[in-house]
């Protein structure tokens, strides 16, 4: 019945209506109830990371992991989504309280990506890490211009290390527009398990970029 209201509301509803109404939805549901655990994004890469000691290298310490979804990328770090309020501001959480931020897939539906890098940085310890998983536009897109193939709600396209205007973003040039005092430990496109099965049906595996900054101490 559930599934069937919803199917229904989305038929007959202006989209930008429907998509306020979930989202309201969801912060009141998820107030109550535990997100329920999910595999998305961050699952992909967990077989990789452990190889890599990537879990030993960034994610020791008191984490956040803004915009979850339910597939939080270590089960002790703090999962963040909209039912605790805006993840572009993070209004209720302290300057310097994290060793470690992570973001998955959630940056390219920010309104202003800039905003959302500096608040996810303000909260970070120095010292701390700043670790973001963001779609790679060759991989997952497999387009130049807006919109999204795949999500009507990106507002951007990303690429490792350069801007290619009006809709991409390179994510290594806009952390150096809204950072200072970091250090690039990583930045790479990862493609572990990256297939294509037919020309309209989204990639498979992982199509993402990677980069972890690290907080430089005064």
């Amino acid at each position: 019945m559930k599934r069937f209201l919803i199917n229904l509301l989305r038929a007959i509803l202006p989209t930008s209506i429907y998509r306020f109404l979930s989202i309201e939805y969801a912060k009141i549901w998820y107030r109550f109830a535990k997100r329920p655990t999910k595999l998305l994004e961050t699952s992909k890469a967990r077989a990789r990371r452990i190889k890599e000691n990537f879990f030993e290298k960034y994610c020791q310490g008191k984490g956040l992991d803004i915009g979850y979804g339910g597939d939080a990328i270590t089960n002790q770090c703090c999962g963040w989504d909209i039912e605790d309020g805006d993840g572009q501001k993070l209004e209720t959480i302290t300057d310097e309280e994290f060793d470690f931020v992570y973001s998955s897939h959630l940056l390219e539906h920010m309104n202003s990506a800039e905003e959302a890098l500096k608040n996810w940085w303000r909260v970070l310890k120095p010292g701390g890490y700043l670790i973001l998983y963001l779609p790679e536009r060759e991989l997952y897109e497999r387009r130049k211009a807006l919109p999204s193939r795949w999500n009507p709600e990106h507002k951007r396209f990303f690429l490792l290390d350069k801007d290619d205007p009006p809709d991409t973003v390179g994510i290594i040039p806009l952390a150096s527009r809204c950072l200072s005092d970091y250090e690039i430990m990583e930045a790479k496109v990862c493609d572990d398990g990256h297939k294509i099965p037919a020309e309209d049906l989204q990639s498979q595996g992982e199509y993402s970029i990677e980069i972890v900054l690290k907080k430089k101490v005064e």
